[in-house]
């Protein structure tokens, strides 16, 4: 058993995995609390190196690509501080840190462990049911259903829409850039009908903008990763998936314009956009058909939906 303890966390190697435990002290990041213990099993692992720095040195451990739902769902934009690969050690404990990192090359050799990217996930990302309270909503995660309920400060057309509620099934990928604190970052689920959207995270019915306290913000890594650790592992994504999506897309905006064109006396649709008018202005169309009678309340809800899933 190799083992290092610091005030930021644990590393414990016991020839087989590696255990992460994060530390107590109040300088240890929420977000790394909160996602608690990892066992990352050797064959998880790519590399491990000690940095020696002049006050303070640095464990960073390196998973092979693909086995880790977290890293896959952060792409390596976790704050280092949040990052839990990655371990500050004090000067006088650099010796225990280089002697655990060579322990771990020692057993990647005798265990042939192969470097190239895995084909399934080797972590199990975090356990559900997983809620977070961000700045534009509360999302949650119950190993089936994500459901975004918007904040009173979200926009209006978010709210308007209603509490968001996705099957997993139907999530093709999931979008996270973290709140920096000088750029607004989002969590957004795309799904088979949205996978062309080119709303703002801010407009967009199927993300949250994150803009308000960094820290709480950051949590929303946990909905993500464990989102992630349940849909297709990358290896399996075809350039046939993609060309299906693509004409679910054209369907939805054929479907729509064959709607209003049939009860609207001919009006015409415009091709997607990105630009927030524009759906503004569909939704006030719809809303005038609905009011004089022309679509039924079904119609509107549906063509409706089919409006912002476009978008």
């Amino acid at each position: 058993m190799a083992e290092i303890i610091q005030r930021d966390g644990t590393w414990a190697f016991d020839g087989t995995s590696v255990r992460i435990t994060p530390g107590l002290h109040r300088s240890v990041p929420l977000f790394r609390q909160t996602y608690g213990e990892i066992t990352v099993p050797l064959e998880a692992v790519a590399g491990i190196v000690y940095e020696p720095e002049r006050k303070r040195g640095r464990l960073r451990m390196r998973l092979r690509e693909g086995a880790d739902p977290l890293l896959h769902a952060t792409g390596g934009r976790l704050p280092d501080r949040a990052d839990p690969y990655r371990l500050t050690v004090d000067v006088d404990r650099s010796g225990v840190a280089e002697y655990l990192a060579e322990e771990i090359r020692h057993a990647l050799l005798l265990d042939q462990v192969p470097g190239e990217p895995t084909k399934a996930y080797l972590l199990p990302g975090p356990p559900v049911p997983v809620s977070v309270r961000s700045s534009d909503g509360t999302v949650s995660f119950d190993g089936t259903q994500v459901r975004v309920d918007w904040a009173d400060t979200s926009d209006r057309v978010k709210r308007a829409t209603g509490p968001r509620v996705i099957n997993v099934g139907d999530v093709v990928r999931v979008e996270w850039l973290p709140n920096s604190g000088l750029e607004d970052g989002f969590l957004r689920f795309v799904t088979r009908e949205t996978v062309f959207s080119k709303l703002p995270a801010e407009k967009d019915p199927y993300a949250l903008d994150l803009w308000g306290n960094v820290s709480r913000d950051l949590l929303t890594a946990l909905v993500a990763t464990a989102v992630t650790a349940r849909l297709p592992h990358p290896s399996t994504h075809t350039g046939t998936e993609r060309e299906h999506e693509r004409d679910q897309e054209r369907e939805q905006v054929r479907e729509y314009g064959n709607l209003v064109r049939g009860r609207g006396g001919g009006a015409s649709v415009p091709p997607p956009s990105d630009h927030h008018d524009v759906l503004l202005r569909r939704l006030r169309e719809l809303g005038e058909l609905h009011r004089d009678g022309v679509l039924t309340d079904e119609e509107f809800a549906r063509t409706k939906a089919v409006v912002l899933r476009g978008f």
